[in-house]
């Protein structure tokens, strides 16, 4: 199965020398994937003395689409680190469902790809120690395969690598989106035109709220996932908030998604009062109560101009009594797959065909 049409569980899966990384850079970074909704694997259970990566662990990298590969001063020093990367350049070398991205965060890769340094002082303990002397050759050439992968070096500021590592994987997602979410969804350079048009992109004058209604809940969650994902850039700041009315608990809507939007708002300067002179995005899918319109609109109301707040709904109504006078009804929203399902029953009684098609409008 080619990586444009597999399924995976993860997006990204992160490897790193706990102890190097974890409280600083590889905090950092998860917080960003995941704010950009990016679905990001962190093994918080590292242990050092560990000889065997568990099978969930194998299985997790097997179904992420990226390995994230921190290597610091001491991640050669680590046997699970090199269990693990063993692990992930063999996916990457039989299956090809994994890209591998290096990130030698304060190392030298040519000292990674010759072994030498701080790395040969750290193999010499490895083969003084292990007694399967082919473990400790799999874990020098897997580390010389990483480091003949071109990849990302740490500098003086560790929030620019982020952004930079970030950039790159929400960019090949996007393509993979396009390929996969995009295209499996019915007439989806129709719906795009018609939003792009509602959107305005290109303008820099007043802030715009737009509706999209739906019935299909897992359709149109990848619908306002693919618009953000294809706009975003367009805009100073973006951020997506999916399943909003999970996001909420009891009648302090604004709170929640203040903070929920505060937590996940990507940009240069995403401060407050940054905001106020940015054109801003704002994607909240699954809306179901005009107290969390209100909220979103608190934080709209400090964006600049030009600024997008887009959302979608199941309910009709909700749009009509807010005022939002931009919707976008995709009442026959529904994935290619049901669509060839659905004509497969052509010859069928009409029973089966009326009970395909609905099963298609309201998945």
């Amino acid at each position: 199965m080619s990586s444009a049409t597999a399924t995976y569980n993860y997006d990204v899966f992160l490897s790193f020398r706990g102890p190097d990384t974890r409280r600083k850079f590889i905090s950092f970074l998860y917080k960003e994937l995941v704010g950009r909704d990016i679905r990001t694997f962190k093994d918080d259970k590292e242990l050092e003395n560990g000889q065997m990566i568990s099978p969930e662990l194998k299985l997790a990298i097997e179904d992420s689409r990226f390995a994230v590969v921190v290597v610091s001063e001491n991640y050669a020093a680590s046997s699970w680190c090199l269990n693990e990367l063993v692990e992930i350049m063999e996916v990457q070398k039989n299956k090809g469902s994994i890209t591998v991205m290096p990130i030698f965060y304060g190392v030298n890769p040519c000292h990674l790809r010759r072994q030498i340094g701080d790395v040969a002082e750290q193999f010499k303990k490895h083969e003084a120690r292990e007694k399967d002397l082919e473990k400790v050759l799999k874990w020098r050439q897997a580390l010389a395969a990483l480091a003949d992968i071109s990849g990302d070096c740490s500098g003086e500021d560790d929030s620019k690598l982020v952004d930079v590592i970030a950039d790159k994987i929400s960019k090949e997602l996007m393509i993979v989106t396009r390929i996969s979410n995009g295209r499996n969804l019915v007439g989806i350079d129709k719906h795009m035109n018609e939003l792009n048009r509602l959107m305005d992109l290109n303008s820099n004058k007043g802030k715009r709220m737009v509706g999209i209604w739906a019935r299909g809940g897992s359709c149109r969650s990848a619908l306002a996932k693919y618009v953000y994902q294809t706009s975003c850039q367009h805009f100073d700041s973006h951020c997506f908030l999916g399943n909003v009315k999970r996001i909420c608990h009891g009648n302090y809507f604004e709170s929640h998604l203040h903070k929920e939007f505060l937590d996940n708002i990507q940009g240069e300067n995403s401060s407050k009062q940054s905001l106020k002179k940015q054109k801003v995005l704002l994607v909240a899918d699954d809306v179901d109560k005009l107290e969390q319109l209100d909220a979103l609109a608190g934080d709209f109301s400090g964006f600049g101009p030009g600024s997008v707040v887009i959302i979608t709904t199941k309910d009709k109504q909700l749009l009509i009594s807010y005022g939002i006078q931009l919707v976008y009804e995709a009442e026959f929203l529904t994935f290619q797959k049901f669509c060839r399902s659905f004509r497969s029953l052509a010859f069928k009684k009409r029973d089966d065909i009326s009970a395909a098609f609905e099963w298609a409008l309201y998945i």
